[in-house]
């Protein structure tokens, strides 16, 4: 036996020790992808945008049934994710992250291979769709097994905290419960912020403006107890208020004014409900009463004053602004269909209903039943029609006058017309199997959420929409108002009590304070559902009023409450802030946008409308579309039109800073404030920017530096010289910290 020098031996017990450790490594990693669930968001893609598709287009010839019919297809089953994998005769379906090597995408595209489906290829946009699930890595929750539901456990499922009954605590108050959890934790709340920061938290939230000198300097010097609850009533009583959180429910109704079908026709009238939506937060209207006039707003005009009537009909905008499909909206719009029935899940439950459209849900106590329940309810009413590539004119749209009315004016050219929802045709909807609706099973009586009681519609119900209101809005349903009062919480804090907002089913988040999260949503209710009310309670808190220091060991991510958590502004909240600035933002609601004239649209899946409109209104009131997004709200992180947005993300890119750097807007605005500020005496310039920037005055520092960058900036210039420095100047303010975050 040959004997190695001992250096050797440590060498190669350190080599099989290395190799050890890595195999250590890939079993783990191995293990661990096994074991792991997919993105909730990735499969929710899958469940919307791609199941649908292959079961309508693909299974006829690729799936478990058509081998028992002896019509599978070249050996590929795509009715599992282990039949994509394996793939057929060929090899595998799909790689996942890479739709060019993914035999699946090439047959799309027909690249090198034949096109499917043979007989009506798939559209662009629909193909974009699969690259994009195959590079995102396929998410797929259906396993080859998966053929029928093993069925759903109610009594189990009733256990889940979002089911059970809303139960009503101890009277506490909100800093009750933060600091009893605090202390459980070994922590308490940070002190309180100073009244500067305060005042200008207070007013981004409430608003989604900065104060402005004068309010701050007001509010330091008032000295009384009250001088913060009389902030808050006077913010919350602004016009601004309504705009801010207006926005709000349009991001998680996913607004826009376009339809997004493959050609994103124009809605001419859809502005007319976003602005029902702030109008109905600036006058305080009952939560309950504002879903319900969403959801059936049209029947309950028939019997409300005639001054009521138009808000009523325009409030069903909800409803009627769900996105369109396809080249032909009618063809599709089984598609609309559960568009709607997705948002109104999410949005007012917390439940993504959606993903039982083609098989009971994996997770939540959902059956497939129940989406066919709900979507009679909104295949028996008739919904206002945009244009499309295939017919490019609106119909369908709703008088705001009745019959009678109508005939005694000779009628109406489409102004006194609103985007909304009637009533059609009251019946039961056939059930589509696997999502199919060429594929249609028994009909599905109209009721309520088996979960949620499963009560029938009564008689002459109609489509069953203002029953379904009323089922929405009943004190009994334990995830209306919890649901809500945890969207208010979250745009206050920067994190829900349930940190996923759309999704309270099994997996989703749980409550961090769940006690608190009931406490609010009992107050809510028995206070008449006050939007306002709620945010009383919110931000008279002390846990809304401490200091934004770091976060603690204990405490990373603040999901306890130990400080108030810092955040940047909005894209809406920094294009406003820069109008407000400068003194150009144009307080005056906006109304509608200047589209092209209905007779001129021609527009195509590969000519889309596509437009830009600009203006010095707030930004709330831009021309948004669903296929392409306004390009400054798309660069800081606004809202996806084409879904529910829950939460806003706030990333931080090269690009953002650029932009400061160089848009126009931004050298416009720039400059226009330099020439208000030249109107001053120097010695009150940079004072003045500072109090309208960051609502403070300058430190020594701060004037020293901003004096040589005016100074050596100028002399840079061949003309115009102490305009161009201080219109610099003021862009490096608007790309500062200070301007962009809120303590």
């Amino acid at each position: 036996m040959q004997i190695l020098p001992p250096h050797s031996t440590h060498l190669n017990l350190m080599l099989i020790r290395q190799i050890a450790f890595v195999l250590t490594l890939l079993l783990a990693a191995v293990g661990s992808t096994r074991a792991a669930e997919p993105d909730p968001k990735a499969v929710e893609f899958f469940e919307s945008k791609i199941r649908p598709v292959l079961v309508k287009q693909c299974y006829a010839c690729h799936s478990d049934e058509a081998a028992d019919k002896k019509k599978l297809k070249g050996g590929l089953r795509l009715d599992s994710r282990e039949g994509l994998l394996k793939g057929g005769d060929t090899g595998p379906a799909i790689v996942p992250g890479d739709p060019k090597k993914s035999l699946l995408i090439r047959a799309l595209t027909g690249d090198g291979v034949e096109k499917m489906p043979p007989d009506k290829p798939l559209t662009s946009a629909v193909v974009a769709d699969f690259e994009k699930w195959v590079k995102d890595g396929a998410a797929d929750p259906r396993t080859a097994s998966q053929t029928t539901s093993p069925g759903i456990d109610l009594t189990t499922a009733k256990q889940h905290w979002a089911f059970q009954p809303i139960r009503v605590p101890a009277n506490r108050s909100i800093d009750d419960f933060i600091r009893a959890k605090l202390r459980d934790k070994g922590m308490s709340l940070a002190s309180p912020t100073d009244k500067r920061t305060l005042i200008r938290r207070a007013a981004f939230d409430l608003t989604g403006l900065p104060p402005t000198p004068e309010e701050i300097d007001a509010f330091q010097k008032d000295l009384s107890p009250e001088a913060y609850a009389k902030l808050i009533d006077r913010l919350l009583a602004s016009p601004h208020y309504g705009e801010k959180w207006g926005r709000h429910w349009l991001d998680v109704v996913r607004y826009a004014d376009t339809a997004g079908e493959t050609a994103d026709f124009p809605v001419p009238a859809a502005w007319r409900y976003r602005n029902y939506v702030i109008e109905s937060f600036n006058a305080d209207k009952p939560f309950n009463r504002f879903l319900q006039e969403q959801i059936a707003g049209d029947i309950l005009a028939r019997t409300a004053p005639r001054e009521q009537r138009a808000s009523l009909l325009t409030a069903t905008g909800y409803l009627a602004i769900s996105r369109r499909f396809g080249f032909d909206v009618r063809a599709d719009h089984f598609l609309t269909l559960e568009d709607t029935i997705d948002i109104l899940g999410k949005s007012v439950l917390g439940l993504t209903i959606g993903c039982a459209r083609c098989h009971d849900h994996k997770y939540d106590p959902i059956p497939t039943t129940d989406y066919y329940a709900l979507y009679g309810i909104f295949e028996s009413t008739k919904y206002a029609l945009p244009g499309c590539e295939k017919d490019k004119r609106q119909h369908d749209l709703v008088p705001v006058a009745t019959p009678g009315e109508l005939a005694a004016i000779g009628g109406l050219a489409g102004r006194d017309s609103v985007y909304a929802v009637s009533e059609g045709s009251p019946h039961d909807a056939q059930l589509h199997r696997r999502g199919d609706p060429e594929n249609r099973g028994d009909p599905v009586p109209r009721r309520w959420l088996t979960i949620l009681g499963s009560q029938p519609l009564p008689k002459d119900a109609g489509s069953g929409r203002l029953a379904l209101a009323n089922w929405l809005t009943e004190p009994s349903n334990p995830l209306t108002a919890r649901v809500f009062v945890n969207r208010v919480w979250q745009y206050h804090f920067g994190r829900g009590l349930v940190e996923t907002p759309n999704d309270f089913g099994t997996r989703g988040a749980k409550p961090s304070h769940p006690e608190l999260l009931d406490s609010l949503a009992d107050g809510f209710i028995k206070n008449g559902w006050s939007v306002k009310w709620l945010h009383r309670q919110i931000v008279l808190s002390a846990a809304y009023q401490q200091k934004s220091d770091g976060p603690s060991d204990r405490d990373p991510e603040n999901a306890w409450l130990s400080h108030f958590a810092r955040r940047r502004l909005t894209a809406e909240e920094i294009r406003d802030s820069i109008l407000a600035v400068r003194g150009d933002l144009d307080r005056i609601p906006g109304t509608g946008h200047p589209f092209p004239p209905e007779a001129s649209w021609g527009y195509t899946q590969h000519a889309p409308f596509l437009a830009v409109y600009e203006h010095d209104k707030r930004s709330v009131y831009l021309m948004t579309q669903r296929i392409k997004r306004h390009p400054f709200l798309g660069l800081f992180d606004g809202a996806d039109t084409n879904r529910s947005t829950d939460k806003r993300e706030a990333t931080n890119v090269p690009a953002q800073g650029l932009y400061f750097l160089n848009d126009p807007f931004v050298h416009a605005k720039s400059a226009k404030l330099a020439e208000r500020l030249l109107k001053l005496p120097e010695g009150e310039r940079l004072p003045r920017l500072f109090l309208l920037s960051f609502g403070r005055m300058p430190t020594s520092d701060e004037q020293r530096i901003a004096t040589k960058f005016v100074g050596e900036y100028g002399s840079a210039m061949d003309k115009d010289r102490e305009r161009t420095a201080w219109a610099a100047w003021v862009r490096v303010m608007f790309a500062s910290k200070e301007f962009l975050y809120v303590d």
